[in-house]
């Protein structure tokens, strides 16, 4: 992009701000997912029905925008290294790699095992239900896990180990960042030229019709393909949604002329937002049966649906976020830190506090609320353990804190 369209700010406080909601809200979500009938580690016996079309709010772009915004700030982080002297490409791909690959490994040995384990607890014996004949296969839990030599098969499928579960999210973070750090070492700058054409392409409506067309592509090709998997190797369709994102945000984050046009459509794009989701949520309730067999051209219809509540979901936050979220502080510095390793231990955390507070069978609202509350109460727990514990504090993704220099 052209000088001048560069923020002059060092870092834009509205993405920091939308990227700790964004984080806040998919710990809520995963709590909501105990309690609707779509697949979870473990399930409450208490399934309602009613909640399904309220996680259908944020299920088409809750993790699109995360990509788009961890995008934005790979980009400024970039932008630092190259005002600071050096080579930018080589210190962005050892800072991803620092920050990313201990969480990941730590994270697959130490934090997800629990989640497995209960998994495998309420597949094998219901919940609260204990029966000694399945015993064996919880023994030895974690030898079994970290050498992939546990039996863990059902009717419906297998349980493979070690895994990621939600860390893939992490997993795909340091893949898409090293290969924008190849795409930064490239000669002749192509990612400031394609930055530049995208400015132009999204000025004005163009902001709405691009990335709305761009996902209705994706539903149309990839996502009649490729299933999503989580596996990073053959997870196309996934990798066209988050990587796409993840290059635009970083491609548009020092916009100042995009950063005015999400602010000027923030009304529109929320207006087609609700309707989007209406129309989706009402396809899905009537369809939601396994033997639904909706028109072929209903379904087709659908696919534009979809995307058009994927991007404008997005644009509307983005919009309202440039124009009301623009002061940082103390707390914002804390929290976009935080946040990092909020999303590590929270799921782990969701499922071993429902596991030992389901069996209660308290008020749904009682035993949601203590879940949730629990869950922030353990995230920064583990915040606070892992910014003074010193360099141990990456197994959490927090880098030590720089020691201040008396005079």
């Amino acid at each position: 992009m052209s000088d001048a369209t560069l923020s002059p700010l060092a870092r834009r406080h509205d993405l920091d701000w939308i990227r700790v909601g964004a984080f806040f809200l998919l710990i809520l979500y995963h709590v909501g997912m105990l309690y609707v009938s779509w697949d979870f580690h473990i399930k409450s016996p208490r399934i309602v029905e009613a909640l399904q079309p309220v996680m259908m709010i944020t299920n088409p772009w809750r993790l699109t925008l995360l990509f788009l915004v961890s995008g934005a700030a790979t980009r400024f982080l970039t932008d630092g290294f190259a005002a600071n002297g050096g080579k930018a490409a080589r210190r962005l791909a050892g800072s991803r790699v620092l920050r990313l690959l201990p969480a990941l490994l730590f994270g697959m040995f130490v934090i997800v095992p629990p989640q497995i384990y209960y998994e495998i607890f309420q597949a094998l014996q219901g919940i609260g239900v204990a029966d000694p004949a399945h015993s064996w296969v919880l023994q030895d839990f974690w030898v079994k896990y970290a050498t992939a030599s546990g039996n863990w098969c059902d009717a419906d499928g297998c349980v493979t180990t070690p895994t990621w579960n939600h860390l893939w999210f992490v997993a795909y973070l340091l893949a898409y960042g090293l290969i924008v750090a190849v795409l930064v070492g490239l000669p002749g700058r192509p990612l400031a030229g394609l930055g530049r054409w995208t400015e132009r392409a999204c000025a004005g409506w163009g902001l709405l019709i691009w990335p709305i067309l761009y996902f209705a592509v994706l539903r149309f090709t990839l996502a009649t393909l490729f299933e999503i998997t989580h596996d990073l190797t053959g997870d196309w369709y996934n990798h066209g949604l988050s990587f796409g994102a993840y290059l635009f945000g970083f491609l548009i984050a020092r916009s100042e002329t995009l950063r005015a046009t999400f602010i000027r459509l923030r009304r529109p794009s929320a207006a087609l937002a609700l309707l989007a989701w209406a129309g989706w949520a009402a396809y899905a309730w009537i369809y939601r049966g396994d033997d639904a067999a909706p028109p072929e051209m209903l379904k087709l219809l659908m696919r534009v649906v979809y995307a058009i509540d994927q991007w404008t979901w997005i644009a509307a936050i983005l919009g309202y976020g440039a124009r009301y979220l623009n002061r940082g502080g103390p707390v914002l510095r804390y929290l976009s830190v935080g946040v990092f390793p909020f999303y590590i231990v929270h799921q782990t955390v969701i499922i071993v506090a429902a596991w030992y507070l389901m069996p209660l069978s308290l008020p749904l609202p009682v035993e949601s609320g203590l879940i949730s509350g629990g869950t922030f109460a353990a995230c920064f727990a583990a915040y606070e353990i892992a910014r003074r514990i010193g360099w141990l504090g990456l197994l959490l993704g927090v880098r030590p804190r720089a020691r201040r220099v008396e005079a």
